[in-house]
């Protein structure tokens, strides 16, 4: 199983699907954000589901009262979407809202420098209600690897860890497994490359041949 999601940062619908048609062979997952469903709507997931076969996850980073949450969830994951990406911040009940619609991952620390101003310092808050609400998956920042490991070492056994910021921001998929990451998200290194397959199979097989050596 490959454990290397799709970051399809992209405005335009055709070259979305196409990417995602010429990377699915060697991802887990396509993740799209704002920009994309934006230009091209919420019919975007379930195009990129036909086209894929893939899990989709809408990383919308939901962040706002319970109800205006459970409100954008419930249309998101009525599109198609497996997963929604929510902020932990609003509190238990925001991240809940959204947990009662569909499966759910919780930002928890962010890979940009600034998440180093306000969220890292909650970070130890969002991990204990992770590990109260039990999502599926938070978000740590693959340009850190230290805090991967910090929150590994904090996170309930069976919540996956899933990475951003490799690639373009300078984080590395293999220090983030070894880190204890489940799973890596690269997007501008692969949708912006000449070849989005050949880029994607080579950071899929080199995600393999560093669990390879964990094992």
């Amino acid at each position: 199983m490959s454990r290397l999601i799709l970051a399809l940062d992209v405005y335009e619908r055709r070259k979305a699907v196409e990417i995602a048609r010429k990377t699915a062979e060697y991802l887990w997952a396509i993740k799209v954000n704002w920009p994309l469903i934006m230009v091209s709507g919420l019919g975007i997931i379930r195009e990129l589901r036909g086209a894929t076969g893939l899990p989709v996850i809408a990383d919308l980073k939901l962040a706002d009262i319970p109800n205006t949450n459970r409100l954008i969830a419930r249309k998101v994951f009525e599109a198609g979407a497996d997963y929604v990406i929510v902020h932990g911040f609003p509190g238990r009940d925001s991240v809940k809202a959204v947990m009662e619609l569909g499966e759910t991952i919780v930002v928890v620390e962010m890979s940009h420098p600034g998440a180093e101003e306000f969220i890292q310092p909650a970070t130890d808050g969002l991990i204990r209600m992770a590990n109260e609400l039990e999502p599926f998956g938070v978000i740590a920042p693959a340009t850190r690897p230290g805090r991967i490991s910090y929150i590994r070492s904090k996170l309930k056994p069976g919540i996956k860890i899933l990475t951003p910021g490799v690639g373009a921001q300078g984080g590395k998929a293999g220090e983030a497994l070894k880190a204890g990451a489940d799973y890596v998200i690269v997007g501008r290194s692969i949708y912006e490359s000449d070849d989005p397959g050949k880029s994607a199979a080579g950071i899929h097989w080199g995600i393999h041949k560093v669990l390879d050596g964990l094992r």
